[in-house]
């Protein structure tokens, strides 16, 4: 008798343990989509700021970090604006960068390959993470962008940065040169447009940008080379199996599609 009563007791708060969750889920669903219905209302200029990181815990990358000015991003500040207005968008200003103070923690690495679990165990952890480690003074930012910078010198390569929707936060791999500013503010646009909901417009195979979506101009004639890179490709289009990355968000474009899922176009 006791064993089924125990057995009643576990079934019960399986199923209590069950419907928390579900409810949480519900929540922060419901939380999520309400933040994202604000956010591309585009009533009010989104507040994003920009946490700089010494991800690596190089003397070089402090010195860069010690140097930087929200002077830096302005060029973002700019792209939002002249795309904002070429398709007609009324706020004048869509974004208010602030740069807030240097964290000195390093976010919890993305399961690169993980299943779809724990991807978003990882979503889950990231955003509790920025919520303890991520604040400034005044009002909570809409946009949370970690800015991971790395030394140069020690590392050529980087890994894919991410934007998170849910949680709005993006996870951004820079370098730490000043030669390397102007295109680390492509990879922060790119991923400031995740978190408003834009898809990838790219092949992750080739990293070549699909067309018609992945092209700024899918109607210029000769089609290639593209004068701009679409936002969300991320590479400017020059042949059919080339591409490279734009200079700097001046060569860089809004595309039909990407300004439809952030609500600039109908």
């Amino acid at each position: 008798m006791r064993k089924l009563i125990n057995a009643g007791l576990d079934l019960v708060l399986r199923a209590v343990r069950i419907a928390i969750l579900m409810f949480l889920l519900i929540v922060v669903g419901a939380g999520t989509w309400l933040a994202k219905l604000r956010a591309t209302a585009w009533d009010r200029p989104l507040r994003v700021a920009i946490f700089p990181i010494n991800a690596d815990a190089s003397p070089i990358t402090e010195r860069y970090l010690h140097d930087l000015r929200l002077e830096a991003f302005t060029p973002i500040a700019q792209f939002m604006r002249r795309e904002g207005a070429g398709y007609g968008l009324a706020l004048p200003d869509p974004v208010e960068l602030l740069l807030a103070p240097e964290i000195g923690k390093v976010p919890p690495p993305p399961p690169f390959g993980g299943n779809a679990v724990q991807v978003a165990l990882w979503s889950l952890q990231m955003r509790y993470w920025a919520w303890v480690n991520a604040s400034v003074d005044g009002p909570k930012p809409h946009i949370q962008v970690l800015v991971l910078y790395y030394d140069p010198h020690r590392s050529t390569r980087l890994s894919h940065s991410l934007g998170l929707q849910k949680g709005m936060i993006g996870v951004v791999n820079a370098f730490a040169s000043q030669e390397q500013a102007a295109q680390n503010n492509v990879v922060i646009a790119h991923e400031l447009m995740h978190t408003l909901g834009a898809t990838d417009k790219y092949d992750p195979r080739t990293n070549l940008p699909i067309f018609p979506d992945g092209y700024a101009d899918p109607r210029r004639r000769p089609r290639l080379p593209q004068k701009y890179a679409e936002i969300m490709a991320g590479r400017l289009p020059l042949a059919e199996d080339r591409a490279e990355m734009p200079r700097g968000l001046e060569d860089v474009r809004v595309g039909a599609k990407t300004a439809r899922e952030i609500n600039w176009l109908k």
